[in-house]
Parts: structure tokens; C-alpha cells; sequence
């Protein structure tokens, strides 16, 4: 990871939580969160990337339609401590900018996103997405690596809220995965092919309990399974902890904040 690029991303994003602190006191439209993931582990489209618990502490600011995320992985128990001697370490910080726009149902979203990673070449994507607003809110998503990748990832998803009780929703959902020529994907290092194929599919479930009007505490779980036989070579030989997995499932717990 590029250390003037977290210091120099470190004040920005501190500058902005206090400068849109500052607007809301005159823009009710500014608005953010704070929360942080306690999870088993931290898996990336299918892909292992920890070999035990996980910290993920992240803040958003939005205006207007306009969003900047800071999410940041922190690892308990680093894969390659032995080389840097250090068990609890930040290995990744990302930075996500991007515009939502709505007509009527369809919403519309377009960013970019910064990968700064501490075990690997720093990359960036584009991404656009387009959800409907019915049953199951069907969502396609587009992702392509200008960098490191220089290829694409396609996402299907969709969900369903129930509720449990009053303000506290049983949150449920599917989402496939396709690659598409994207190195990061592939890992053609290891696998020795680049290549277009379904990726991963993943089931969740979450529980969203209303602590006061401001703060929620969100259980959740995962499982996520290889769907191709390309795909189960590339996400094997990226497990961090060396188990090849090629599903997994996991969970964790979301502490969140909204001001």
C-alpha cells in the first residue's frame, strides 16, 4: 500500500466529515454514517481474503445524490506476520465515490473505486449499477478494473425484507457473479487463465435491530460457493490461509451510526 496515498486519503476524508458536520448544521440534505463489521472472516466475491476475524470500520458522506465512502479491513491475524512481524494489521483501504439518480422506480448509480492493498499492486474500477424498485428489487451491477484487471465483473442480485417486529427486519439475499476477463479475478499467476465464466454465488441473512433512532446493531451470515470449474481453481489458490476454500460461509456482527 502506497503510504502518501492513505496519509494524504486519511486527511481527506477527516476534512470532510468535518466540513460536512459543519453543512448540516445549515444543509439538512448532508447526511452520513459510521459503522463497523466484526466479522469471521473477510471474503471478497467469493474469495478468502483473511484467515481468521476481521474489523471493518467505515464512514459515508452524501449529498445530494453524490456519495464518498472510506471502508478499511483490519486483519487479526495476518497471513504474513511471519514476514512482517506483525499479527494485527491494516491490509486494505478502499475509497468509493459515486452519483445515484432515480426515475421513478429504476435507480441508477455510477463510481469509482480505490483499492489501496497492503499485499498487493493497488488497483481501481468503475462501476454502474441499475436497481428496480418492486418485489425482490432485482439489481445488475458492472464492474471494470482500469488497473490491475483490466477486465470486468458482472453482478445479479436481489432481496426481500420481512418483518420480525416492529422496526426490526429480517433482511434475506442472492447474488451470482460473473468474470469477465479480469486478472484480479482469475489470479492468472497461479491459475494460468484468464477467463469469462460464472464466479461465485452468495446467500445472506441479516437481522437490523434498532437501538435507538440513531444506532442499529445488524447479526449477520454468509455463504458464498464457487459456480464454475475456472472459478474454483482462481478462489482456491487465493485463500489467504492456505485451506484452497473454495465456499465458505461466515458472519459477524454491524455496529452503524447515522448522523
Amino acid at each position: 500500500m502506497k503510504r502518501s496515498f492513505v496519509v494524504s486519503s486519511l486527511i481527506v476524508f477527516v476534512m470532510s466529515l468535518v466540513f460536512s458536520t459543519v453543512a448540516m448544521a445549515e444543509a439538512p440534505k448532508v447526511t452520513g454514517s459510521a459503522s463497523v463489521d466484526f466479522m469471521s472472516n473477510y471474503v471478497w466475491r467469493g474469495i478468502k481474503l483473511s484467515k481468521d476475524f476481521v474489523i471493518q470500520p467505515s464512514v459515508t458522506v452524501s449529498y445530494s445524490g453524490f456519495s464518498m465512502n472510506m471502508w478499511s479491513n483490519l486483519d487479526t491475524n495476518y497471513y504474513l506476520r511471519e514476514i512482517t512481524g506483525r499479527k494485527f494489521k491494516s491490509t486494505e483501504t478502499d475509497i468509493t465515490l459515486n452519483y445515484t439518480h432515480s426515475f421513478d422506480k429504476l435507480s441508477l448509480t455510477g463510481g469509482f473505486i480505490y483499492y489501496a492493498l497492503e499485499s498487493a499492486s493497488d488497483t481501481q474500477e468503475l462501476y454502474i449499477s441499475a436497481s428496480y424498485d418492486v418485489l425482490l428489487k432485482p439489481t445488475l451491477t458492472f464492474y471494470y478494473d482500469i488497473k490491475e484487471g483490466k477486465g470486468g465483473y458482472l453482478t445479479a442480485s436481489i432481496g426481500h425484507s420481512f418483518d420480525l417486529a416492529k422496526d426490526v427486519p429480517l433482511n434475506l439475499g442472492a447474488a451470482v457473479g460473473y468474470n469477465m476477463k479480469n486478472k484480479v479475478m482469475s489470479y492468472e499467476a497461479y491459475t494460468g487463465k484468464n477467463f469469462n465464466n460464472f464466479y461465485n454465488a452468495e446467500l445472506s441473512a441479516s437481522v437490523s435491530v434498532p437501538v435507538t433512532k440513531q444506532i442499529s446493531i445488524t447479526p449477520k451470515v454468509a455463504y458464498s460457493f464457487a459456480l464454475s470449474n475456472d472459478s474454483k481453481t482462481a478462489i482456491s489458490a487465493m485463500d489467504v490461509s492456505g485451506k484452497d476454500k473454495k465456499n465458505i460461509f461466515y458472519g459477524g456482527l454491524n455496529l452503524s451510526f447515522n448522523f
